[in-house]
């Protein structure tokens, strides 16, 4: 007896570590992990290189959530605070920072260039995809043409109030939502009117979330900061 269950256990083995196995999430995707293969990509062409956002946009504000526990992971993700994203995008977001300048306010980044890593950890904590990227198809934050972002008042530096925190995972993120106190109905009506005048395109369940229009241009990254 005791012969016949080590044979069964060597059997079933395979099966048992094999679903232990992470999920092969990125099988059908292109990723680009080979930092030669980026920088060739950048001699082909400048806009696909990821550039520092406050290097473009100065004046811009960071608050990159993953880069400390404040997320919805309770995790520090990122290496360091830091909001890269591509050249066209960054130099689109210095005319959005300029108009709104000229309004007395400015953008709050929390997000931007985000490794597809990132991605796949985010879903497999919260498998929702209508908040979280599916790891099967990846993020446009992944291929840095996408960012996170509100509005601040730059002579209090405070942010305005908007209809939910960052990473709001309930129907009052979305930019649609009306049952919102008339102040933070403008506000949003602004951030999505600004962003949308020049290049981008507000994500329909995230008030944050802005594309960049072409975002389909540029390839999923699975590059950490440090090596950019």
């Amino acid at each position: 007896m005791k012969l016949l269950n080590t044979y069964l256990l060597i059997a079933f083995l395979p099966i048992f570590c094999f679903g232990q196995q992470p999920p092969d999430y990125d099988s059908n995707l292109t990723v680009i992990r080979d930092t030669a293969i980026y920088y060739a990509q950048i001699n082909n062409s400048s806009t696909n290189q990821l550039v520092e956002i406050i290097d473009i946009v100065p004046s811009i504000k960071l608050d990159i959530r993953y880069a400390t526990t404040n997320n919805f992971t309770g995790e520090i993700v990122y290496s360091s605070p830091k909001a890269f994203v591509r050249k066209p995008v960054a130099e689109a977001l210095a005319i959005v920072q300029k108009a709104l300048n000229k309004h007395g306010l400015g953008l709050v980044v929390f997000d931007a260039y985000r490794p597809y890593s990132a991605t796949v950890k985010f879903y497999e904590i919260y498998k929702d995809t209508t908040f979280v990227a599916s790891p099967w198809q990846g993020s446009r934050h992944n291929r840095g043409a996408a960012v996170d972002v509100s509005l601040i008042n730059l002579e209090t530096g405070e942010e305005l109030q908007m209809p939910t925190p960052f990473d709001d995972f309930t129907e009052v993120a979305h930019p649609e939502y009306k049952n919102l106190p008339e102040n933070v109905l403008k506000n949003r009506e602004i951030l999505i009117n600004v962003m949308q005048n020049h290049g981008f395109r507000v994500y329909p369940y995230e008030w944050w979330h802005f594309d960049f229009v072409g975002w389909e241009a540029y390839d999923l990254m699975d590059i950490p900061f440090e090596k950019l």
